[in-house]
């Protein structure tokens, strides 16, 4: 009955793109029904992972959600970039590491199985990743502490910085995968879907949301007046989680069902991918669309991107699930959302 719902709730998709482009709906409806929308296309890339891992295993078949689910935020904070909203571009970026950090993967570790085993090599090395990635961001950051962190000096500073983040991300994602491939055995069940069929769900669900993403993304400002929210909180929260929806939500869905290898591989290798592919992808692509995009990002930016990493190592060193460690996690992440509501746009 619930997967029923589910997949007759996908019609709300088009009515969101109704309310926007053929009535004209006030900001807040609009969120409302964009929010509503990403529920069942997060459950749908969540389905469609799953099957897919029957053929792949869990480190690619997370590695392929990671990269569906990334692409609409990818579309988004180009939009964004074009629009000359820097900060908010940023904050986002920083916010979708955080946010599957602390909040994906501690709620995949709450809801899912006790003590179940996690691949600890995948997840260390995709965590130093992260690391990597915000000393890296260091070299544009630490210059846009003193002055205009939007100004061109910087956006030219970030090209080298962005070149070797995606080399690093590409090495290392091509040795991980081709390891997963190598221990990888195990035969699809009889109920599951065909690798095409899964793969084509995954296109179907990721343009889908790409679009609903936009209608939500476009009525954030004006929610965010009614709601009397800072840019900032807007950008490093809001659009972080809801541009990472499906991911967010096909991990937890997974984990629910027991399979915390490939909740984890999710969760971590998302965070992996944006901070090494996603941000040095739109710095570069910023100078074709204009204007140009530095990867100057605030310290507390930074710190919650390295805090959050540091945390999870602690949390992942012996390859097993704890629910109390989840909820440790969860805990940080709202006291982060709590820092970043109380520092506002001065952060």
């Amino acid at each position: 009955m619930a997967r029923r719902l589910l997949w007759g709730s996908l019609v709300l998709a088009p009515v969101a793109f109704a309310a926007r482009y053929l009535f004209d709906a006030g900001d807040t409806l609009l969120f409302v029904l964009a929010a509503a929308a990403l529920i069942p296309l997060a459950w749908l890339i969540g389905e469609s992972t799953e099957h897919a891992a029957e053929h792949t295993g869990p480190g690619v078949g997370g590695f392929l959600n990671a990269s569906f689910g990334n692409a609409p935020e990818l579309i988004i904070t180009i939009f964004a970039v074009r629009e000359g909203l820097f900060d908010v571009v940023r904050g986002s970026i920083a916010g979708s590491v955080i946010s599957n950090i602390l909040l994906v993967f501690g709620l995949a570790l709450v809801l899912g199985p006790k003590q179940a085993t996690l691949d600890r090599r995948s997840l260390l090395l995709q965590l130093g990743l992260v690391l990597a990635a915000c000393a890296a961001f260091l070299v544009p950051s630490i210059p846009g502490f003193d002055g205009d962190p939007n100004r061109d000096s910087l956006a030219y500073l970030s090209i080298p910085v962005a070149i070797v983040l995606l080399g690093l991300y590409l090495v290392m994602t091509i040795d991980n995968l081709r390891r997963h491939s190598f221990a990888h055995t195990s035969a699809p069940s009889a109920r599951a879907w065909t690798l095409r069929r899964a793969i084509g769900w995954l296109a179907v669900a990721t343009i889908a949301t790409a679009l609903v993403s936009e209608i939500l993304v476009h009525s954030l400002e004006g929610f965010g007046e009614a709601a009397g929210l800072s840019e900032f909180f807007i950008a490093i929260v809001i659009v972080a989680i809801v541009g990472n929806a499906a991911e967010h939500g096909g991990a937890i869905v997974i984990a629910r069902r027991g399979k915390m290898a490939l909740a984890s591989e999710i969760a971590i290798s998302s965070s992996a991918q944006v901070a090494l592919f996603v941000a040095p992808a739109i710095c570069l692509i910023s100078f074709l669309v204009t204007p140009k995009l530095a990867l100057a990002f605030r310290p507390i930016e930074l710190i919650g991107m390295a805090g959050a990493a540091v945390a999870v190592v602690f949390v992942v060193r012996d390859a097993r699930s704890r629910r109390w460690e989840g909820w440790l996690l969860l805990g940080a992440y709202v006291g982060f959302v709590a820092w970043v509501l109380a520092a506002g746009d001065r952060a």
